[in-house]
């Protein structure tokens, strides 16, 4: 007896060839338009200090914890840290800056890398494949601002930690290098949402995507496109107060803060 009305097989080949579509249609408009530079603005005016983006960057990536004791002393992985700034005047408070991966335009690290294991990406993030890194630290060497760290010994989460790890993020054996990413995994999540949705994805959809940024109590880390002019990211990046850390080296980082304004 022949069925009648749509079968499960057609509804799911219909949904499957939608998303493609969309999924194709959202690459094709990508393609037409400028390349993303995927890029930052922190506001130090915002920024209370509080941890909260260090604390949200290594749960979101697997970030191993520091064992105790002094044989392990100097081997902390940080992928986001803050740092400490001197006041500036007499009186004045000290600035915390907080630091993850610069994500330079004309990155020193992936000029140094022999084997090609850390590359830009068309989208501007400076990556790194695991797999193929070979631990010979020369991108550490050759980073200005020092924000890469060797797994000196296998990563290890003692007891009920393990639960707590991302499946999203593979972690890092012994011997290899490692690096904020601009949580590249969310990214392409949401670009997966918004094509199965039949759409680009917005500005509004990117502006607290990484895991640092979506902690932010006080909204200082902004995230998006730097190439579009309208997106909230270019704008702040346009503020009178912009600075970029030892921009004179040429390196053209993706990280931009906007200098505290406060009076105390």
């Amino acid at each position: 007896m022949k069925e009648k009305g749509p079968t499960r097989r057609s509804l799911l080949g219909g949904a499957a060839a939608a998303a493609g579509a969309a999924a194709l249609g959202a690459s094709s408009s990508a393609a037409a338009g400028p390349a993303r530079r995927w890029g930052m603005v922190i506001d130090l005016d915002r920024c209370t200090a509080c941890g909260a983006c260090t604390v949200a960057c290594r749960q979101e990536n697997n970030v191993p914890p520091s064992r105790p004791g002094p044989e392990h002393g100097g081997r902390e992985i940080e992928w986001m840290s803050l740092l400490w700034q001197e006041a500036e005047g007499a009186g004045g408070l000290p600035i915390a800056l907080p630091f993850p991966c610069q994500h330079c335009a004309e990155a020193p690290c992936v000029k140094a890398c022999p084997v090609g294991a850390t590359l830009k990406s068309a989208e501007g993030i400076t990556l790194q494949i695991w797999e193929r890194c070979i631990g010979c630290r020369y991108c550490m060497v050759a980073c200005p601002y020092g924000r890469r760290s060797f797994n000196w010994e296998e990563p290890r989460w003692d007891g009920t930690l393990v639960q707590l790890l991302n499946p999203d993020v593979a972690t890092r054996p012994a011997g290899v290098v490692e690096k904020c990413t601009f949580c590249h995994h969310r990214i392409r999540d949401a670009k997966q949402r918004a094509a199965l949705e039949g759409r680009a994805l917005a500005d509004e959809d990117a502006r607290r995507l990484p895991a640092c940024a979506a902690a932010c109590p006080a909204e200082a880390i902004v995230f998006g496109d730097l190439n579009d002019p309208e997106s909230r990211v270019a704008q702040l990046a346009r503020d009178s107060r912009r600075f970029r850390l030892l921009e004179h080296l040429g390196t053209d980082p993706s990280v931009i803060y906007l200098k505290r304004d406060r009076r105390s």
